[in-house]
């Protein structure tokens, strides 16, 4: 089978200067213009043409929308069509419906990118299409494996894998029968969704990844407005940049509660615009242990006058000495006008004020020492997210992957060596309770924490209810003690005994 050589091309017609410009595309000769008109050859961009070399059997799309995986995968099985008059070829998407609409008489489709002169002839009662040069395709559903079972094929187009609705047999199917010729290959094209089928294609294939944003062919007020209402959440994420969102199973933060959360658009540092109110705005921040260490978490969180808690900006930076995110740590909290920072001094001590007070004096700073897990903190916060106490101004994508990999009753499984992003909201968070303005206080233990270790009595009074837990006798340590605000439901003020 006779395979365009769709790189090698480009790079002679690029590096010609423009006078020899017509005798170098003569000799090229007649293979690349049969196969491609100079159009594509010199318009694609890098992601759309195929992996180099010819080591690899699966060529796996995985872009966001509008980024041309429907051009894409159009031209590669019309140039190998023209090249290869006996060609049969396999033609797979979610249903046959969306085999014609969007593969074969899509804008973007077969019977578009055919030149003028190519009588191409598509046979929707066969499910057939016929090229000029009288290869064939054939069009099968992804949620009809035993299509598959029997026919055989060179060359195959699957779009959309992540929609199908048997993926994982339709493929084996595809696969065993993808054996004429002496190189079979495949081209997938998909939107990334976190499926068994396009995981393992990510381990076995030879990936090429794209954004919206790098069609330049694409009008800029599309990509604008799309980036302004979607850029940095979880559906623009997968649906624009192509990225690959996955769960975490555990995770005290999932995707959907992020989104169920989304409380809108980013709120403005002061001075608030729009009328926003803000009661009150605290900074929290979790410092690295060196300069090259984890990053610095400075997130910024505030209570509205509704009693909900917002994320507001996070400013969290990696790879500064003490003087660089101690001053990042309080233009943050100048820009919004927060009451106080909330540090947390286990790494540093009282160092860490001492560098905040050494950027500005007059900084409000609380040290807050930590005795638990990050996970373990962040769970009375979870807590209030998923009450809808709690959510996001704005779209934060890295403080995002961070909560999505805290899990429940300890540990993390998430980017980074640490949550650093995620404790500094924590702290913040907690600052901001019902019930903790003004009076310092310490974390207080998340209740998988304090499973077993003892017994709990309860008592309810005007202003809420206190929780009292007594040790069995023989067991180190006395009593611990804290309280549920009686406005909102969330854990407010109190003590633990330090030998808990």
């Amino acid at each position: 089978m006779k395979v365009p050589r769709w790189r090698e091309w480009r790079d002679e017609i690029e590096a010609c200067p423009q006078a020899e410009l017509q005798r170098r595309v003569r000799r090229l000769g007649q293979e690349m213009l049969d196969a491609f008109g100079p159009a594509w050859v010199m318009n694609a961009h890098e992601e759309q043409l195929p992996p180099e070399g010819d080591d690899w059997r699966i060529w796996l799309m995985m872009a966001g929308r509008g980024f041309g995986k429907t051009r894409a995968g159009a031209e590669w099985v019309s140039a190998l069509a023209r090249m290869n008059p006996t060609l049969r070829i396999a033609l797979v998407g979610a249903t046959i419906e969306e085999v014609a609409r969007v593969m074969v008489r899509g804008q973007s489709g077969l019977i578009a990118v055919a030149a003028a002169d190519e009588d191409v002839i598509w046979r929707p009662s066969a499910g057939v299409l016929t090229f000029a040069s009288g290869a064939q395709a054939f069009a099968y559903s992804g949620a009809n494996p035993e299509g598959l079972r029997g026919p055989e094929h060179h060359v195959a187009w699957c779009d959309e894998i992540a929609k199908w609705a048997r993926a994982d047999e339709t493929w084996d199917n595809l696969m065993l029968g993808l054996r004429l010729g002496p190189r079979p290959m495949v081209l997938a094209t998909t939107t990334p969704r976190p499926v068994a089928l396009v995981r393992r294609l990510i381990a076995e294939a030879k990936t090429t990844r794209g954004r919206t944003a790098d069609n330049r062919h694409l009008p800029p007020d599309f990509v604008a407005a799309m980036t302004a209402r979607y850029g940095g959440t979880r559906l623009g994420r997968q649906e624009l940049d192509g990225e690959l969102i996955e769960e975490v199973e555990g995770a005290l933060w999932t995707r959907a509660l992020i989104e169920r959360c989304r409380a809108g658009p980013p709120l403005n540092p002061l001075p608030q615009a729009g009328g926003e109110a803000l009661r009150r705005v605290v900074v929290g921040v979790d410092p690295p242990a060196s300069a090259g260490g984890d990053a610095c978490g400075i997130v910024v969180c505030g209570a509205a006058a509704d009693g909900m808690l917002l994320v507001l900006d996070d400013r969290s930076a990696c790879g500064l000495g003490p003087d660089g995110w101690a001053r990042a740590v309080v233009a943050a909290a100048q820009d919004w006008g927060a009451e106080r920072v909330i540090a947390e001094t286990n790494q540093g001590g009282e160092m860490v004020a001492a560098m905040l007070r050494g950027v500005d004096a007059a900084l409000p700073v609380r040290s807050v020492k930590a005795r638990y897990g990050k996970a373990q903190r962040a769970e009375p916060v979870a807590a209030l997210f998923e009450a809808g106490k709690a959510g996001f101004a704005g779209a934060f994508p890295e403080l995002e992957d961070e909560l999505c990999g805290l899990l429940r009753g300890g540990g993390y499984d998430g980017p980074g060596r640490s949550p650093d992003r995620a404790d500094a909201m924590v702290w913040a968070m907690t600052e901001l309770m019902p019930g903790t303005s003004g009076a310092p206080r310490r974390s207080l233990p998340p209740p998988s924490l304090l499973k077993g270790r003892g017994d709990w009595t309860s008592s309810k009074g005007h202003s809420g209810e206190r929780h009292e837990m007594v040790r069995p006798e023989g067991r180190p340590g006395c009593r611990a003690a804290f309280f549920v605000c009686g406005h909102g439901g969330a854990v407010g003020g109190g003590a633990v005994a330090a030998e808990l």
